[in-house]
């Protein structure tokens, strides 16, 4: 994802805790390090005081990484797909949403991820008044696959577009993220018919196993690689580099516009 940002003309900045500091930019040491430690923790909003007084390593979550992003002056940020409402408990949602209502950010992704409750998510979206901007498509994205049967607020089709929308969103007053939604590439794109029987099997077993909070993302995920044979975290991957590319090309944009003051 770094080489995707760098390679379209902007700047990676990975975001994470370590030795409980937050960090904005990693070398290539430090994401190894973070990548392959057991005691890793994941970091979102209610987390980070506890990472600091532990002097611990973490990940962040979407909403994590918009703060501290939003902390140090960064305006685009590039994820795989955002939380939400989840299916086995509808009270169970992600801080995601509530920061995207909080925090101007430009968040690319490739939706929300897949096991959610896509239409709950994008009603509670609409209820906080996030706008949920389609890339060259008038459907949101379910993660694996390209359709979802959902529309999105507005089609945008160049970063161009998507720099000026956020301009205007914020000059405006308004205080939320705008939701970028990025279709994964055609070709590594997973028919949703194809994964909706396994999300669902993955779903029942996780509730046998009374799997829940922070623990019920990473098994889904793990559990659907595993019943696809690995092809969905090749698509995991495909979606990953796609968004960092639009992402680094947005935030060019961004760039542009903040250098010649429109």
């Amino acid at each position: 994802m770094e080489k995707q940002v760098r390679d379209h003309g902007a700047t990676p900045a990975t975001i994470a805790l370590l030795d409980g500091k937050i960090r904005i930019g990693l070398s290539d040491t430090e994401l190894v390090r973070l990548s392959e430690s057991d005691s890793t923790l994941k970091v979102s909003h209610r987390d980070f005081a506890t990472a600091i007084v532990k002097k611990a390593d973490g990940g962040t979550t979407v909403a994590g990484t918009m703060f501290a992003a939003h902390m140090a002056g960064i305006k685009v940020f590039a994820t795989g797909g955002i939380g939400g409402v989840h299916k086995e408990n509808p009270f169970d949602i992600s801080t995601d949403l509530r920061s995207l209502a909080e925090i101007p950010v430009i968040v690319v992704c490739a939706g929300a991820k897949a096991i959610l409750d896509l239409p709950a998510t994008l009603e509670y979206l609409e209820t906080l008044g996030v706008p949920v901007v389609g890339y060259q498509t008038d459907e949101f994205p379910a993660f694996y696959s390209r359709e979802s049967g959902l529309n999105v607020s507005v089609r945008l089709d160049s970063p161009k577009e998507i720099a000026e929308f956020a301009k205007a969103h914020w000059n405006l007053g308004m205080r939320s993220g705008v939701l970028v939604a990025n279709p994964i590439p055609e070709a590594e794109s997973i028919p949703r018919s194809e994964m909706e029987p396994i999300i669902a099997r993955a779903s029942v077993e996780a509730m046998e196993k009374e799997i829940h909070g922070q623990a019920l993302t990473p098994f889904l995920l793990s559990r659907i690689g595993e019943l696809t044979g690995g092809k969905s975290l090749k698509a995991n991957l495909a979606l990953l580099l796609n968004n960092a590319h639009l992402a680094a090309e947005i935030a060019r944009e961004v760039s542009v516009m903040k250098e010649k003051k429109i």
